[in-house]
């Protein structure tokens, strides 16, 4: 059920996230405890997620700070939505979901095994789930419409879509971006594996990073001590709830099932333990 917030009005809702608009022109950005798997939003939410995912946006905006300007003009938010709610500027997005590798993994070792390449990008022969790659890629998606799958494309899609000088300034900066982060998760020992961004334009016609980031929804953030290639990598992610699911015997064509207390639980614990390594404070 949306929220009916006083001096605020409901804009549209995705599938983990609420926007709201007020007379000002400025939006309200309600990260909810909705969690999604496969194009699906889950029929159980994971108590806290909300507030995991703005904290945790909120410190990686401030550290990205000098390479990238973002979408944030406040943390005044109402209420009942305190502590999971941003208040931020309209953007013009891009239509693309701007995804760093830095290791094989998801999508991308499924393409890998069908052609050694991944959106087009030629790899090396021998690698395995969970690879280090040579260095970090850039490999758009298209943002599909709620309840479709976004699609994977090639940097010549990319232009053609959105343009020459915006493709190339979207992927230098994506890149630069996930290198830091990268870097900066290597010293609490957390792997980021791969990662997805959004930007947009402002009215002053600067690019700015938007809605999510670093968070356990749009990244894949693995163990160190524990990064063993060659299959599936312990995670702080949601893809702990994506391998129940695949396990559950769920079609993935009728509604998903019910997540069982103990998923819940487990997938609460990681997406909280995310925020605490990563930050160093208690969510």
């Amino acid at each position: 059920m949306t929220l009916v917030l006083r001096g605020w009005d409901h804009l549209r809702s995705g599938k983990v996230r609420d926007l709201y608009t007020n007379q000002s022109g400025n939006l309200l950005l309600v990260a909810s405890d909705r969690i999604s798997a496969f194009d699906y939003v889950l029929p159980t939410a994971i108590p806290n997620k909300g507030r995991v995912l703005t904290q945790l946006s909120l410190f990686w905006f401030d550290l990205l700070s000098p390479i990238v300007p973002n979408h944030l003009i406040s943390t005044e938010v109402p209420e009942e939505v305190q502590g999971q709610a941003v208040i931020v500027k309209p953007l013009m997005m891009f239509p693309i979901e701007c995804v760093a590798r830095g290791y094989l993994t998801g999508s991308g070792w499924v393409e890998y095994q069908a052609s050694q390449t991944v959106c087009g990008i030629a790899l090396p022969a021998g690698l395995v789930d969970g690879s280090k790659l040579p260095e970090p890629i850039f490999t758009p998606a298209y943002k599909a419409e709620l309840g479709e799958h976004d699609e994977n494309i090639t940097f010549a899609q990319c232009t053609e879509l959105i343009g020459e000088s915006a493709a190339i300034a979207l992927r230098d900066l994506t890149l630069k971006i996930y290198r830091t982060a990268h870097d900066y998760a290597a010293t609490k020992g957390i792997i980021l594996a791969d990662t997805k961004f959004e930007f947009g334009i402002d009215n002053a016609g600067q690019i700015c990073l938007g809605d999510e980031v670093l968070t356990p929804d749009s990244s894949r953030f693995w163990a160190a001590a524990t990064w063993n290639p060659g299959g599936a990598q312990p995670s702080f992610d949601k893809q702990f709830v994506r391998d129940w699911l695949l396990g559950s015997g769920w079609d993935r064509q009728s509604p998903p099932p019910e997540l069982p207390a103990e998923i819940v639980a487990k997938t609460q614990e990681r997406y909280e333990s995310a925020y605490k390594v990563l930050t160093g404070k208690e969510i």
